[in-house]
């Protein structure tokens, strides 16, 4: 196996757990979403994307399409992070459903900077 293929399976599973993590929430993670700023039209579908992105992840369609997807995808939850962050605010993390219900921080823009990185290896390597 190679290491972008190991990589994609690694944000993959990430993805999955993710998106999994939030239908399981039920109706605290749109809570929770709402109180990161997630555009309220979205939220319904971010679970979904992410299940849709791990799947493709793992099993390697499109690999170097679906990871710089994902790459972008995590640009944009990082940039949510820092924006609130930097005013002030530490609302719950949505990342993983109810299994990140602790206000976020900079532990988790490392975090994304892994899974960031995942996504590279897996697109470029």
């Amino acid at each position: 196996m190679s290491i972008a293929a190991l990589a994609a399976i690694l944000l993959g599973v990430a993805f999955l757990l993710a998106g999994g993590a939030k239908i399981a929430a039920g109706p605290s993670w749109p809570v929770q979403a709402a109180g990161l700023g997630a555009p309220a039209v979205v939220v319904p579908f971010v679970p979904w994307l992410e299940i849709v992105l791990g799947a493709a992840l793992c099993a390697q369609l499109a690999r170097t399409v679906v990871a710089l997807a994902s790459i972008g995808l995590l640009a944009i939850f990082t940039g949510l992070l820092v924006l609130r962050l930097a005013q002030g605010r530490r609302p719950p993390c949505a990342c993983f459903g109810s299994w990140s219900a602790k206000p976020i921080g900079w532990k988790h823009l490392a975090r994304n900077a892994v899974l960031i990185a995942l996504g590279v290896v897996a697109a470029f390597a």
